[in-house]
């Protein structure tokens, strides 16, 4: 996540002026301003997964029903409804939003990246209990 964040950082303090300022093509123009889009789909993708899966290890002492597959679908679908309501203007808590179908590409590939990475990599959380 912290690479993304970086990413995200360099993305709006120094390329995004950068490129568009200066005669780009209409391509560079559309990523650096959709771009935070996708950062935002897998930032909070991997924000509720890791939420998620500490608050199983921490609270469900017992097994349970729920698995980690469980919690990477729950964490995808919340983010999901987050970043597309947002986009459609359903709500707007990340701030001021307007409507541009490349935004929404953009969440839509973010959120695609994030299933894959949960689904590929299989996140868990496990601490090493000592007596």
């Amino acid at each position: 996540m912290l690479v993304v964040v970086l990413i995200f950082i360099c993305n709006k303090l120094f390329l995004r002026p950068y490129i568009l300022e200066n005669d780009f093509s209409e391509f560079l123009n559309i990523f650096v301003l959709s771009f935070p889009n996708l950062c935002e789909a897998l930032i909070g993708g991997l924000l509720l997964t890791n939420i998620g899966l500490f608050a199983k290890h921490k609270f469900l002492k017992t097994p349970s029903n729920i698995t980690e597959n469980h919690i990477y679908l729950f964490a995808v679908l919340v983010t999901a409804m987050y970043v597309l309501l947002q986009e459609f203007k359903i709500h707007n808590l990340g701030g001021t939003n307007f409507y541009d179908p490349f935004d929404v590409l953009f969440s839509v590939i973010g959120l695609i990246i994030v299933s894959f990475r949960l689904w590929y990599l299989k996140p868990a959380i496990s601490f090493d209990e000592k007596p």
